[in-house]
Protein backbone atom coordinates (compact mmCIF):
# COMPACT_ATOMS: atom_id res chain seq x y z
CA UNK A 1 0.00 0.00 0.00
CA UNK A 2 3.28 2.55 0.61
CA UNK A 3 4.58 4.02 -2.47
CA UNK A 4 7.11 5.94 -1.64
CA UNK A 5 7.16 7.93 -4.57
CA UNK A 6 4.27 9.46 -3.41
CA UNK A 7 4.30 12.63 -0.86
CA UNK A 8 3.43 11.50 2.60
CA UNK A 9 3.13 7.97 1.68
CA UNK A 10 3.22 6.84 4.99
CA UNK A 11 1.18 9.16 6.03
CA UNK A 12 -1.70 8.56 3.72
CA UNK A 13 -1.18 4.54 4.32
CA UNK A 14 -1.59 4.94 8.30
CA UNK A 15 -4.68 7.17 7.43
CA UNK A 16 -6.06 4.66 5.27
CA UNK A 17 -5.12 1.43 7.85
CA UNK A 18 -7.61 3.40 10.41
CA UNK A 19 -10.17 3.72 8.05
CA UNK A 20 -10.26 0.09 7.12
CA UNK A 21 -10.71 -0.48 10.74
CA UNK A 22 -13.61 1.54 10.95
CA UNK A 23 -15.28 -0.14 8.08
CA UNK A 24 -13.86 -3.55 9.36
CA UNK A 25 -15.92 -3.08 12.69
CA UNK A 26 -19.20 -0.71 11.75
CA UNK A 27 -19.49 -1.94 7.95
CA UNK A 28 -21.40 0.75 5.94
CA UNK A 29 -25.17 2.15 6.51
CA UNK A 30 -24.44 4.38 8.85
CA UNK A 31 -24.48 8.38 8.83
CA UNK A 32 -21.04 10.34 7.81
CA UNK A 33 -20.46 11.46 11.39
CA UNK A 34 -20.96 8.28 12.43
CA UNK A 35 -17.59 7.40 10.59
CA UNK A 36 -15.95 10.94 11.77
CA UNK A 37 -16.11 10.29 15.13
CA UNK A 38 -15.17 6.53 15.07
CA UNK A 39 -12.03 7.59 12.83
CA UNK A 40 -11.21 10.26 15.18
CA UNK A 41 -10.87 7.76 17.89
CA UNK A 42 -9.04 5.22 15.13
CA UNK A 43 -6.67 8.16 14.27
CA UNK A 44 -5.81 8.91 18.17
CA UNK A 45 -4.86 5.44 19.36
CA UNK A 46 -2.67 5.52 15.81
CA UNK A 47 -1.10 8.24 17.35
CA UNK A 48 -1.74 10.65 14.69
CA UNK A 49 -1.85 14.09 14.91
CA UNK A 50 -4.87 15.95 13.28
CA UNK A 51 -7.73 18.46 13.64
CA UNK A 52 -11.22 17.64 12.94
CA UNK A 53 -13.47 20.05 11.23
CA UNK A 54 -10.81 22.01 10.33
CA UNK A 55 -12.07 25.61 9.38
CA UNK A 56 -10.43 27.44 6.68
CA UNK A 57 -10.67 30.64 4.61
CA UNK A 58 -11.71 30.39 1.07
CA UNK A 59 -10.15 33.18 -1.28
CA UNK A 60 -11.02 34.75 -4.47
CA UNK A 61 -8.25 37.45 -6.14
CA UNK A 62 -6.75 37.44 -2.00
CA UNK A 63 -10.01 38.42 -0.65
CA UNK A 64 -11.72 35.74 1.48
CA UNK A 65 -15.11 35.07 0.59
CA UNK A 66 -16.41 32.23 2.86
CA UNK A 67 -14.72 29.25 4.72
CA UNK A 68 -15.03 25.53 4.42
CA UNK A 69 -14.38 22.36 7.40
CA UNK A 70 -11.99 19.46 5.85
CA UNK A 71 -13.28 16.53 7.83
CA UNK A 72 -9.94 16.06 8.70
CA UNK A 73 -6.17 17.99 8.59
CA UNK A 74 -4.25 15.27 9.71
CA UNK A 75 -0.16 16.30 10.50
CA UNK A 76 -1.14 19.57 8.98
CA UNK A 77 -0.50 18.33 5.77
CA UNK A 78 -3.46 15.93 4.21
CA UNK A 79 -6.65 16.41 3.91
CA UNK A 80 -9.14 13.79 4.49
CA UNK A 81 -12.60 14.42 3.13
CA UNK A 82 -15.30 11.49 4.21
CA UNK A 83 -18.43 10.31 2.53
CA UNK A 84 -20.90 7.55 3.37
CA UNK A 85 -22.55 7.06 0.18
CA UNK A 86 -23.54 3.93 -2.16
CA UNK A 87 -21.10 5.24 -5.07
CA UNK A 88 -18.37 8.00 -5.31
CA UNK A 89 -19.38 9.81 -8.43
CA UNK A 90 -17.12 12.49 -10.39
CA UNK A 91 -18.56 15.72 -8.87
CA UNK A 92 -17.13 14.51 -4.98
CA UNK A 93 -13.23 14.06 -6.32
CA UNK A 94 -13.77 17.69 -7.97
CA UNK A 95 -14.95 18.70 -4.34
CA UNK A 96 -12.15 17.41 -3.08
CA UNK A 97 -9.60 18.35 -5.30
CA UNK A 98 -11.18 22.07 -5.03
CA UNK A 99 -10.47 21.86 -1.25
CA UNK A 100 -6.92 21.05 -1.92
CA UNK A 101 -6.35 23.73 -4.36
CA UNK A 102 -8.30 26.26 -2.34
CA UNK A 103 -5.90 25.65 1.15
CA UNK A 104 -2.93 25.12 -1.16
CA UNK A 105 -2.29 21.34 0.07
CA UNK A 106 -0.18 18.96 -1.59
CA UNK A 107 -2.29 15.48 -0.99
CA UNK A 108 -5.62 14.43 -0.14
CA UNK A 109 -7.22 11.21 1.00
CA UNK A 110 -11.69 10.98 -0.15
CA UNK A 111 -12.71 7.73 1.73
CA UNK A 112 -15.58 6.40 1.26
CA UNK A 113 -17.67 4.43 3.97
CA UNK A 114 -21.32 4.00 2.52
CA UNK A 115 -20.23 1.32 0.08
CA UNK A 116 -20.04 -3.10 0.54
CA UNK A 117 -15.80 -2.49 0.67
CA UNK A 118 -14.23 0.67 1.57
CA UNK A 119 -13.42 3.22 -1.09
CA UNK A 120 -10.44 5.66 -0.89
CA UNK A 121 -8.63 7.91 -3.62
CA UNK A 122 -5.37 9.53 -3.01
CA UNK A 123 -5.75 13.22 -4.57
CA UNK A 124 -2.63 15.32 -5.31
CA UNK A 125 -2.96 18.97 -6.15
CA UNK A 126 -1.63 19.78 -9.56
CA UNK A 127 -1.52 23.42 -8.58
CA UNK A 128 0.37 23.02 -5.25
CA UNK A 129 2.58 26.07 -4.09
CA UNK A 130 5.27 25.44 -1.68
CA UNK A 131 6.15 27.99 0.56
CA UNK A 132 9.80 27.65 -0.83
CA UNK A 133 8.62 28.76 -4.48
CA UNK A 134 7.39 31.81 -2.92
CA UNK A 135 10.41 32.56 -1.14
CA UNK A 136 12.48 32.34 -4.92
CA UNK A 137 10.07 34.22 -6.38
CA UNK A 138 10.61 37.27 -3.70
CA UNK A 139 14.00 37.41 -3.50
Amino acid sequence: MIKEEYKYSQLTAKIIGCAINVHKILGNGFQEVIYQRALEIEMNMAGLSFSREFEMPIYYYGTEIGTRRVDFLVEGVVSVELKAITKLEDVHFAQAINYLEAYNLEVGLLINFGEMSLKFKRLSNKKFKSHESDKSNKS
